[in-house]
C-alpha cells in the first residue's frame, strides 16, 4: 500500500546540509604533507611542470588533489579541503605559505623570523600576520626553492646569501649557526612594474620642479650618488632616474643581486658572483666595474657602491663614462661623501686622502638625499650639488631642501619643500645640452 504524503510534507523544510566539524590545524597540516608526497608519487615532475603551464592543467591538477584529500578518510569541510588543495598546489609549484602575500599588492616588505613568526610591511608600517611554517625545516626547504633558482645555495658552510624572484623582488637569508632561533628568510618586493615618475609625485617624495631638476640633470649626464637608509626608496629613485637615459645609449648594470628593472632596450645587466663550495671563483663588484669600462658603455648604473669598488667607479665617471648612477648607504649628504672617501681607501691603491677627496669632487655633481619618514612616507630631503675641493674640505651646496614641520592630526608628517634660491653651478652643462632650467628653482616652496 502505498504512503500517502502528508500535507505537512510540502511545507516541511529540507534536512540541512551538515558539514564536518572543524578539524584540528595540525591534522590538517599532517593531510597536506601526506597529499603532496602522494602527488608527487602519482604524477612525475615533469608532467607536473606541463599541468603548471596550462590553465587547463592547473584546473585538473586541483581535482586530482581534492580526489586526494577525499582518500585520506578525514572529514574535512568543503571550505578546509578548498584550502589545504591550494596549499598543496602552492607548495609543489610555488612557495608555500608566502604565496598569498607574494600575491598582495598592498605588501612591500615580508619578514620571516623563524617558522612561526612573519612579519609584513604596508604602506610604511610593520603588521604580524597569522602566516606560520610547519616547522623550521619546511622553512629551509622554501629558501632553498627560492635560492637554487639563481644558481646560490645556502648551508652551514654558506649561511648568508643574497637572491632574488622571478618578479626581481629582492631575498636575503641567513640561517643558523649564524641566526640562532632558526632560519630568517626577509623579502624586499618590487614588483614586475616599477614606481614611475607620475607615482614618486602622487606619493609627494618630491615635487615637480624637483623632478624636472634631476630630469635634466640624467639627460645632461652629471654624475648622481643617491643616498639614504634601508628602505628609504634609493633602488626605486635609481629606477626612474634611469629612465631618464636616452634609448640610443649603450647601459651596463652592476648589482650584488639584480634588482634595477630598465625600460630601454640597449641594456647590459651584470651580477656577482659567490665563492663556489671551495671558497673561491667570486667575482665581486670591483672586478664588473673594471670589465664594464673594455664593453663601450655609455652609461654605468652601480645598483650599490658598498666597497673597493668605489675608487674604480669614481675613476670611471672621471675618465669619460659621465652621467654615471649609482647608491650608497647613508643618512646625510655630508656622511655620503665621508663613506666614499673610507670605501676608496678599503683597496690595494694607497692614495692620500687629499687626492681621494680630489677625485670625488671632479666625480660627483649630485647627491640625492632620500629618508623614510615616521609615517612610512619616503622623500628627497637634499638635492646637493658638489662644487670642488678646498683646503681638504669637499664644498657643497643645497639646491632643494625638505624641512620636517612636525606631525598632523591623523599622523602624518608635516614639512615643506622649498629651493635654496642658490642658483646651482650645474646649470651650465644643462644649459649647454638644451635644457632649460626650471624657473622655479630660486623661488620654491610646497608645504604638504
Amino acid at each position: 500500500m502505498a504512503t500517502v504524503a502528508s500535507p505537512l510534507d510540502r511545507i516541511r523544510p529540507a534536512a540541512p546540509v551538515i558539514e564536518p566539524r572543524g578539524v584540528p590545524e595540525f591534522v590538517q597540516q599532517q593531510i597536506k604533507g601526506a597529499v603532496h608526497k602522494e602527488l608527487i608519487q602519482r604524477v612525475d615532475l615533469d608532467k607536473l611542470s606541463d599541468l603548471n603551464e596550462s590553465q587547463g592543467g592547473q584546473k585538473q591538477l586541483f581535482q586530482l588533489i581534492q580526489q586526494l584529500l577525499g582518500e585520506q578518510g578525514v572529514p574535512l569541510s568543503s571550505t578546509e579541503r578548498d584550502r589545504l588543495a591550494k596549499e598543496v598546489v602552492n607548495e609543489v609549484f610555488g612557495l608555500g605559505p608566502l604565496e598569498p602575500l607574494l600575491s598582495d599588492p598592498t605588501v612591500s616588505d615580508i619578514l620571516v623570523n623563524t617558522y612561526n613568526s612573519v612579519y609584513v610591511e604596508r604602506r610604511g608600517q610593520l603588521e604580524k600576520t597569522n602566516i606560520v611554517f610547519n616547522d623550521n625545516r619546511h622553512l629551509l626547504h622554501i629558501i632553498d626553492k627560492i635560492v637554487s633558482a639563481v644558481g646560490r645555495r645556502v648551508d652551514e658552510s654558506s649561511p648568508m646569501v643574497d637572491a632574488r624572484l622571478a618578479d626581481g623582488s629582492r631575498v636575503n637569508v641567513i640561517i643558523p649557526p649564524l641566526a640562532i632561533d632558526g632560519p630568517i628568510l626577509s623579502i624586499r618586493r618590487f614588483g614586475n612594474t616599477p614606481l614611475g615618475a607620475e607615482d614618486l609625485l602622487r606619493n609627494q617624495m618630491l615635487t615637480p620642479p624637483m623632478l624636472e631638476c634631476l630630469q635634466g640633470a640624467v639627460k645632461a649626464r652629471l654624475n648622481i650618488v643617491v643616498s639614504g637608509g634601508t628602505g628609504a626608496g634609493k633602488t626605486t629613485l635609481l629606477n626612474v632616474l634611469s629612465g631618464f637615459i636616452s634609448s640610443k645609449e649603450r647601459i651596463v648594470t652592476i648589482e650584488d643581486s639584480a634588482e634595477l628593472l630598465m625600460k630601454q632596450e640597449h641594456v647590459v645587466r651584470l651580477e656577482t658572483r659567490p665563492p663556489n663550495v671551495e671558497g673561491t671563483g667570486a667575482i665581486r663588484q670591483r672586478e664588473l666595474v673594471m670589465n664594464a669600462l673594455r664593453m663601450r658603455p655609455d652609461r654605468i648604473v652601480l645598483g650599490e657602491v658598498r666597497g673597493e669598488e668605489c675608487l674604480d667607479m669614481l675613476q670611471a665617471m672621471n675618465t669619460g663614462h659621465d652621467g654615471s648612477l649609482t647608491t650608497i648607504h647613508s643618512n646625510t649628504p655630508r656622511d655620503a661623501l665621508a663613506r666614499m672617501e673610507t670605501m676608496a681607501m678599503m683597496g690595494d691603491v694607497r692614495l692620500p686622502e687629499k687626492a681621494i677627496k680630489a677625485q670625488i669632487a671632479a666625480a660627483v655633481h649630485l647627491i640625492v638625499q632620500v629618508s623614510r619618514q615616521a609615517d612610512g612616507t619616503r622623500r628627497i630631503t637634499h638635492i646637493s650639488e658638489i662644487t670642488g675641493a678646498q683646503s681638504d674640505i669637499i664644498s657643497m651646496t643645497d639646491v632643494f631642501l625638505f624641512e620636517k614641520q612636525g606631525l598632523g592630526a591623523n599622523g602624518k608628517v608635516r614639512g615643506r619643500f622649498y629651493s635654496t634660491g642658490i642658483m646651482p653651478r650645474f646649470s651650465e652643462k644643462l644649459i649647454a645640452a638644451g635644457i632649460p632650467m626650471p624657473l622655479s628653482i630660486r623661488d620654491h616652496s610646497v608645504e604638504i
